[in-house]
């Protein structure tokens, strides 16, 4: 195997359970919760309006360990998708006419099916999304994975911290941004981000610190001017994230003393439009286990879909998945401060 990025080095944490993240989080006295905040704009109690997004995390397996991740990834992770649980995913987009099938991790690459499962989405005529870290399309192993993406007009939605080297190295680790721009000017060379090519290429960001991400369209011009002025790169959209307080980004916040602070920004900035598209309302996550959850935030905090509706993916039905009551939890304030947030970037725009 091919000898992974240096990575920041990941250490035993009070909060690596998603049980001690959630106490965190319901202990906080907030000015409204966030049932309530829904309920004032007539939106509680929050539910799916269909599943057009199958989002499914094959595993936690990275080649980097990157500050933020909300989903705790890395070389030493061993949860991988089992063949029984991929075969159970492909089988829902058979019987389904679900449009999308969103990959992600970890590195989804890493994933031992990841071709397969692209190939037979795409035989299904599925839209295909691959959430890139773009490190993973420099190791040696993945040479052709390029090609590969851009045989099957898989879309590439691809993390970056910042247009920077320096903003990028403090999130993700000395080399990352060097390996990135790589791995951007492979793809361009293959079309991808290029007018008419019908190739899509999509950047992701999100803050380096406890603070809301900026207007999206605003920041896209400056991202699309510096890393074309700087590096030769050209990119569709930019997606802008609102770091969630789970997992590793919980912790920052507890251990820099922002918790409260951030939390309070997220409450104040509750915004109903945002609040009415949410990607839960569209969006079914599986996890890597089979485990279905409304959202890849949720699913970190092994918050499963509530009842009536179906567990696990082999149990899969659309009757009662479609229309089914969301699960909330003091989290989901970061999906809806500003300009929102979701897995296709901002969503009151």
């Amino acid at each position: 195997m091919a000898r992974f990025l240096p990575t920041l080095r990941r250490r035993a944490s009070p909060l690596a359970s998603p049980a001690a993240q959630r106490a965190v989080l319901e202990g906080l006295e907030l000015s409204m919760g966030f049932s309530q905040a829904l309920e004032k704009v007539g939106l509680f109690p929050l539910r799916s309006v269909g599943i057009t997004v199958l989002q499914v995390n094959v595993g936690k397996l990275c080649n980097q360990t990157c500050r933020h991740c909300h989903v705790d990834a890395g070389p030493d992770r061993t949860e991988v998708m089992p063949d029984a649980v991929v075969e159970a995913v492909l089988g829902v987009l058979e019987k389904t006419e679900i449009p999308t099938l969103d990959l992600t991790g970890g590195a989804p690459e890493l994933h031992p099916r990841f071709r397969e499962m692209v190939e037979r989405a795409k035989g299904l005529g599925r839209h295909v999304m691959d959430r890139c870290n773009l490190t993973v399309l420099t190791l040696p192993r993945f040479h052709d994975l390029p090609e590969f993406l851009a045989e099957h007009g898989v879309e590439i939605v691809a993390s970056l911290p910042h247009f920077a080297r320096h903003h990028t190295d403090a999130q993700r680790g000395d080399g990352t941004f060097e390996k990135s721009i790589l791995a951007l000017r492979r793809l361009n060379e293959l079309g991808y981000g290029r007018e008419g090519s019908g190739l899509v290429l999509n950047l992701v960001t999100n803050p380096a610190g406890a603070y809301l991400p900026g207007p999206q369209h605003a920041l896209e011009k400056d991202w699309k001017r510096e890393l074309e002025r700087r590096h030769g790169i050209v990119f569709n959209r930019l997606l802008t994230l609102t770091n969630m307080p789970i997992s590793r980004f919980l912790e920052y916040l507890q251990e820099s003393g922002n918790l409260h602070r951030y939390m309070d920004r997220l409450v104040q900035a509750f915004n109903p439009l945002a609040a009415q598209a949410v990607m839960c309302r569209y969006t079914l996550s599986v996890g890597w286990d089979g485990t279905l959850y409304d959202c890849d935030f949720n699913q970190m905090l092994e918050l499963p879909v509530a009842p009536p509706a179906p567990r696990t993916i082999q149990e899969f039905d659309a009757a009662l998945l479609e229309g089914r009551e969301i699960v909330l939890g003091p989290h989901c304030f970061g999906c809806t401060a500003g300009q929102g947030s979701s897995c296709g970037g901002a969503v009151a725009l």
